[in-house]
């Protein structure tokens, strides 16, 4: 599973997907490349179907997870994607007879132009996974379009909680990010972050800087059920007892993004189940899961 987004593809409709895709974005690019040669005004980059990206960069974040950055053909082009969005990629990873198609939540600043960073865990037998880690700068991925995951409001709600496991924090931070980077969005933020150890902690300078820079609007609550030896983060995983100490009055909105068992026991599985949240107070209408 690719967090970021619920991409749903019918059986058999793979192959005919993978095509347009592919004759479009053949097109598109050709296009592209015209008249970004003819002109240097910039353009949204997931304005349509994008193309084809050249890796300029990666980063060594902890022992299975990479950030990679992509370059855009015009140092002066942006994403055009808004918060909260993912990108839908289409990889050939070796031995596969089909194009691999995944949907990843980027985490740099959208707003930036010239590039677009994506955050990629390495799972165990995961092809797309284990080959998006062997691309070298200069290697490219072919990025279809931008998806839009939430319509997020400023200013909507007072308070919103997140709620994230392991890999499933890439969506959370980008909004993190699109509500603390805009200085006319009010909104304040609890996180509570499970892992499975200290280093699964993605993102935690950053997350930190924020709470420093917002101690009034942002918290953070880590979760580790194998804390290092002598570590001062809590222990354990994110249960209905520590929701209840750490949340506010049962108001706002509730964002949940991470592996599916911690998914159904938040929000229960099957018709008229409720989980934890529910257990809490928290209405469906108020949770979204990415």
């Amino acid at each position: 599973m690719a967090y970021g987004s619920r991409f749903v593809i019918k059986q058999g409709s793979v192959p005919n997907l993978v095509l347009g895709i592919a004759a479009v974005g053949g097109i598109y690019t050709a296009y592209s490349y015209i008249q970004s040669s003819a002109s240097s005004q910039p353009r949204k980059v997931f304005g349509g179907v994008a193309g084809s990206l050249t890796l300029e960069q990666t980063e060594d974040i902890n022992h299975n997870t990479k950030r990679l950055r992509f370059a855009f053909p015009n140092t002066r082009d942006e994403t055009g994607l808004t918060v909260v969005s993912s990108v839908l990629t289409l990889s050939w990873p070796k031995g596969s007879l089909t194009p691999a198609i995944r949907p990843y939540t980027p985490v740099s600043d959208l707003s930036k132009p010239g590039f677009i960073d994506l955050m990629v865990k390495k799972y165990p037998g995961g092809k797309v996974s284990t080959h998006l880690h062997s691309l070298q700068p200069g290697d490219s991925l072919f990025f279809a379009f931008g998806i839009k995951a939430y319509p997020w409001i400023p200013n909507k709600h007072d308070h919103v909680t997140l709620i994230a496991g392991g890999a499933g924090i890439t969506p959370l931070y980008q909004l993190i990010q699109g509500v603390l980077d805009n200085p006319d969005d009010r909104t304040k933020m609890t996180l509570v972050f499970g892992v499975n150890t200290e280093r699964d902690l993605l993102l935690r300078e950053e997350f930190e800087n924020y709470e420093r820079k917002f101690p009034d609007r942002f918290k953070i609550v880590y979760t580790v059920s194998q804390p290092e030896e002598g570590s001062f983060v809590r222990k354990g995983h994110v249960t209905k007892e520590l929701l209840e100490e750490v949340l506010p009055a049962r108001t706002g909105k509730v964002f949940v993004c991470g592996p599916p068992a911690m998914e159904n026991a938040l929000t229960g599985k099957g018709r008229g189940a409720s989980g934890i949240l529910g257990e809490l107070g928290y209405r469906k209408d108020q949770i979204f899961k990415f």
